[in-house]
């Protein structure tokens, strides 16, 4: 029996980037049966902590693990491969000092360069999770076509019905409010305005940062459940599988809500899908819906986004069309 290869698959951040890694996992452990360790952030440790397709999970910060202390503890690992699915300079000296046989992913740095300062469009059509596995083309791995994964802990599993009486399963919508990059939300008012044309429960997802947001959308009515900052991330993920329909921005929990098959409103606002990062679902399970401002001049204006509009007005959410929102909800 051939033996089993190790590999050290590396993505160091963030939530969605780690959640698309998920087909690359499961393909590498079903079809080589592979001993697989992930290096990551120490806190994006929650997304991967059920994945039972890992067998070790190895983490990094800058003041309890230091990059290079977590390196000279994986020389003893012995890996056979590294799988190299960020690709930057940590990513690069962590593959140096290994010494081990390595595959990077193509990162398409120059090409999303030229779209978001030039409005150049050079990138292939293709999704970043197709660019992940091509990296495991050369060990005989091919894309099972099953979508993402996300695994919630059981610790972590909340019946809907003990948060809220007004809450059931799959009869509310979750409205994730909050991104990291200004850029990529709504304006609170904008989404206020949105939940107060929905007859339905709704159920607004965010972190601590987002609540301040919150408080203007609960506004919108007494179908605005409220449940920003007060869920962990596995928690939240576990609120969004068991909704009916989920809005989200371009966010890591657009890719959680695909990784749970969803239907999904996705909203964007400087960036483009045609970054490759849109919600991927399993072979003929598609169900995402992009609602986006479109032909504006000067959309794409960063590949990730920015703390305001570079350009003052903030047109790329100001000008989405409510309207396009509330016609993809799929109600009972």
């Amino acid at each position: 029996m051939a033996k089993q290869p190790k590999i050290l698959i590396i993505r160091f951040s963030s939530i969605g980037d780690i959640v698309l890694t998920t087909p690359v996992i499961r393909c590498l452990k079903k079809q080589l049966g592979a001993d697989l360790h992930f290096l990551t952030k120490a806190a994006y440790t929650p997304i991967l902590e059920a994945n039972p397709y890992l067998s070790k999970i190895h983490t990094i910060d800058k003041q309890n693990s230091p990059l290079a202390e977590v390196v000279a503890k994986l020389k003893k690992e012995d890996y056979d491969y590294i799988i190299d699915l960020h690709k930057n300079l940590r990513s690069w000296y962590t593959r140096w000092k290994l010494g081990t046989k390595s595959y990077a992913f193509q990162k398409l740095n120059f090409q999303k360069w030229l779209l978001t300062q030039f409005k150049v469009d050079k990138l292939p059509n293709i999704h970043i999770v197709d660019r992940y596995l091509n990296t495991t083309k050369k060990l005989g791995v091919q894309n099972d076509n099953l979508g993402l994964d996300y695994f919630v802990p059981a610790k972590d599993n909340l019946d809907p019905k003990t948060l809220n009486l007004r809450l059931q399963p799959n009869q509310y919508i979750a409205f994730v409010i909050g991104a990291t990059h200004s850029t990529k939300r709504l304006p609170a008012q904008k989404i206020k305005s949105i939940c107060s044309k929905i007859d339905y429960p709704i159920v607004l997802i965010g972190a601590k940062g987002d609540q301040e947001a919150a408080k203007i959308v609960e506004q919108a009515g007494q179908q605005v459940i409220n449940l920003c900052g007060q869920l962990n991330l596995n928690q939240s993920a576990s609120i969004v599988a068991q909704s009916h329909q989920v809005i989200a921005h371009d966010t890591g929990f657009m890719h959680i809500a695909a990784a749970f098959q969803k239907d999904i409103i996705s909203i964007w606002g400087n960036t483009v899908p045609q970054f490759g990062m849109y919600p991927y679902y399993p072979t003929g399970g598609e169900k995402g819906r992009i609602v986006e401002t479109p032909k504006l001049a000067c959309r794409p204006c960063s590949k990730i986004g920015y703390s305001s509009c570079p350009k003052g007005h903030f047109q790329c959410m100001g000008n989405i069309d409510e309207q396009r929102v509330l016609d993809h909800l799929d109600l009972p």
